[in-house]
């Protein structure tokens, strides 16, 4: 069943068009993020979703309840905001307690409900503090569980990490999806950050200029984007453009300035001979140090530009023979080569249906 379902949506400020005509629907007990660039749209949706904004066309169901008119009070829904919101007077009891105080229940049943809060949000032995006594995770876990007390089938979570530190940040993406897991609520998460949106959705809309542009799985936006928009936002890509002069059996040959004809996937549902852009991931290349290797459809000559250690992989930077830079990605466990330097001659090699064509 679906439990949220925007048909047609539009949403405007003054001359901007924020939203523009969005359908989407979000199953129950999904993670569903929403990736986007500042100003896409994404946080207009949520607060479309939770009756804090009023769309100007087009109908927003929520348990197949159309809510346009329904205030935010009605609506089965909480909201997580990017900087928590918490009452700073208040114990972290007392925070989480806030909204059962509201709905006036009785003294037993906040307290038992807070406790399993604090439990499930791993923060018992500290109900006592105020907010400016927790670290920034601990808040956004005392958010959390505020949010999720009154049990609402949908929590909105609006950049719900954007505030924590990198290493804290991929602390909370765990707890959000054992949280999530654990209440089997829907979730629907804002965020501009890649790598979160594709751990923690079970599926994600990718947002630009009011416009959602593909829905799917993590992989399938990161194998199969619909366009050059999406693969460029959806983890790093290396790209050229060119013109299709010949398809046959789901491939695309594309001939591009400086460069030999290049071979790849064409997508899905094909593509018109016309310009195109070819995308190939960064840990699709092969690099070859003494001279190309049989097996593979695409040979390019490069000159190493830049090196860059990261953890457990080695950046390289390539510059091309049109002067573009192309980026490989190569683990370092089991690598035994020596690492390229700058200005070493290679060549980058990547297999037909590695490549992916996508109209310009």
């Amino acid at each position: 069943m679906h439990t949220v379902v925007l048909e047609n949506v539009v949403k405007t400020h003054g001359q901007v068009v924020a939203v523009d005509d969005v359908t989407l629907s979000i199953k129950s007990g999904e993670f569903f993020s929403i990736l986007g660039p500042s100003g896409s749209g994404k946080t207009t949706i949520l607060r479309l979703i939770a009756g804090l904004d009023v769309p100007d066309s087009g109908t927003i169901t929520l348990q197949q309840r159309i809510v346009n008119a329904d205030p935010p009070h009605v609506r089965p829904v909480n909201m997580v905001f990017q900087h928590y919101a918490l009452f700073p007077h208040m114990t972290v009891f007392e925070n989480i307690a806030f909204g059962l105080r509201m709905h006036r229940q009785s003294r037993q049943d906040i307290r038992e409900a807070v406790e399993e809060m604090v439990a499930l949000v791993r923060l018992k032995g500290k109900t006592q503090r105020f907010p400016a006594q927790l670290s920034g995770g601990e808040q956004q876990r005392v958010a959390l569980a505020r949010a999720l007390v009154n049990r609402p089938v949908v929590l909105l979570l609006d950049e719900p990490l954007a505030a924590l530190d990198q290493q804290l940040r991929q602390d909370m993406q765990a707890e959000l999806k054992r949280l999530q897991q654990e209440v089997n609520a829907t979730f629907i998460c804002v965020t501009h950050q890649q790598d979160e949106a594709l751990m923690l959705s079970d599926r994600l809309g990718v947002m630009h200029r009011g416009t959602l542009l593909q829905v799917g799985t993590p992989q399938e936006i990161y194998e199969q984007p619909v366009s050059s928009t999406v693969a460029k936002f959806i983890g790093l890509s290396n790209s050229l453009s060119g013109m299709v002069t010949r398809t046959e059996n789901n491939f695309c040959w594309i001939q591009a300035e400086a460069f030999p004809t290049v071979m790849a996937r064409c997508p899905e549902g094909g593509v018109e001979h016309g310009s195109a852009t070819v995308m190939v991931r960064p840990e699709r290349l092969h690099i070859s140090v003494d001279g190309p290797v049989n097996g593979y459809e695409n040979t390019f000559p490069a000159i190493v530009h830049h090196v860059v250690f990261h953890g457990n992989e080695m950046f390289y930077q390539f510059r091309l023979r049109n002067d573009a830079i192309w980026t490989a990605r190569v683990p370092i466990a089991g690598t035994h080569a020596r690492p390229l330097v700058p200005g070493q001659s290679v060549y980058l090699q990547w297999a037909a249906h590695d490549g992916l064509v996508l109209s310009s």
